[in-house]
């Protein structure tokens, strides 16, 4: 994705996040007078383009979080959750599914191979941190690191889910500070759940 291209689409994020959904079809983009036509001509033929390249946006956005801290250098296990669900809370406009949600009925197809991708991404990242965070003692070493991602991405996923947690009624920050505080706890030695427990004290999302 061009500098031009994911620009413009952090604009119609923007306006999404205010407006909502149904404000970013190339229809109403091209009746808004802050949205170059010249430039929806030229990158969207079609709303199912212009859907796709939002979703991508969306997951480059999330991914990049993770690229951005070392998974398998200077950092611990448990500093590195903390760093990446920091800056998650902190990025929740653009990275929330809960603004594109509709798609999963509008567009289901385009929905679910978004949907594949970005927890197929955090399986994997998930998977390494499992593995770091037992060698260095912090977790348990007879948990099943499949079974405990997947767990993982099933409460991530529920929180994204607005009609389980309209963004309205809930705090985003409070509800996945409380799904990982169990999921550290869940799977942490004693050693872990010390070390998670003083780092908390020092960390404010």
């Amino acid at each position: 994705m061009t500098k031009e291209l994911s620009l413009f689409i952090d604009n119609i994020r923007t306006l999404a996040n205010e407006k909502g959904i149904s404000s970013i079809t190339l229809e109403r983009l091209y009746e808004n007078p802050d949205f170059s036509n010249e430039l929806l001509a030229k990158h969207f033929k079609n709303d199912e383009i212009l859907v796709k390249h939002i979703l991508a946006s969306e997951r480059n956005k999330f991914e990049i979080i993770f690229v951005d801290h070392d998974f398998d250098g200077y950092y611990d296990a448990i500093d590195i959750l903390f760093t990446v669900s920091k800056e998650m809370a902190a990025k929740f406009y653009n990275l929330s599914p809960s603004v594109t949600y509709s798609y999963k009925e509008q567009y289901p197809k385009i929905y679910e191979n978004h949907l594949k991708k970005r927890i197929d991404f955090i399986f994997g990242k998930i998977q390494v941190n499992l593995h770091k965070g037992i060698s260095e003692g912090m977790y348990r070493d007879d948990v099943s690191i499949e079974l405990v991602a997947r767990r993982y991405i099933s409460r991530l996923l529920d929180l994204h889910d607005p009609e389980n947690f309209p963004p309205e009624d809930f705090s985003f920050t409070t509800l996945f500070m409380q799904m990982f505080d169990s999921f550290v706890k869940s799977i942490a030695t004693e050693k872990g759940i010390k070390y998670y427990n003083e780092k908390r004290k020092t960390i404010k999302f």
